[in-house]
């Protein structure tokens, strides 16, 4: 990330309202340049938060709204920390099982979870509009999947 990029974040437009999320790329300086990147591009428009769970989190970031697919970009390396925990409002990086395969898929924090620690990225944080998240539909089951999802309008970056 260039000194510039340090002061950018991202504007989420839901149907609720916008949300106003503070990257973190001096905890995941990859992560938070793939965001700004694919936001740039225009990726996240109109792509649905797929999985939902109450009380848990939001994951959004696939564009075919499965949980299986990413960017056509690599996947990235781990950028773990214990510098800063899961907690509401966190923006982490989705992966699978394997350490290194986040790529563009990224979950936002209804409360706490400390169990994640030093287990995911953390690539951000929500500084405003935390209410409209709290608004996303939620998903059934155990995996939290979502019928009719809510879709992120779209997402774009502005400077602090």
């Amino acid at each position: 990330m260039t000194n510039t990029d340090q002061n950018k974040m991202l504007q989420m437009e839901l149907k609720h309202g916008v949300v106003k999320i503070k990257l973190r790329p001096d905890l995941a300086p990859l992560a938070a340049e793939r965001l700004l990147t694919l936001s740039q591009q225009g990726f996240y428009d109109d792509t649905p938060f797929h999985r939902v769970i109450e009380g848990f989190m939001a994951q959004g970031g696939d564009p075919s709204g499965t949980g299986t697919k990413g960017s056509d970009l690599p996947d990235l390396k781990a950028e773990f920390t214990k510098a800063e925990s899961f907690h509401r409002g966190m923006i982490g990086m989705a992966r699978t099982m394997d350490p290194n395969s986040a790529n563009s898929q990224f979950f936002i924090m209804f409360d706490n979870a400390p169990h994640l620690d030093g287990q995911y990225t953390i690539v951000g944080q929500v500084i405003e509009g935390m209410e409209f998240v709290d608004q996303i539909k939620r998903g059934g089951g155990a995996n939290g999947m979502v019928n009719d999802p809510d879709r992120i309008i779209k997402m774009s970056v502005i400077n602090e």
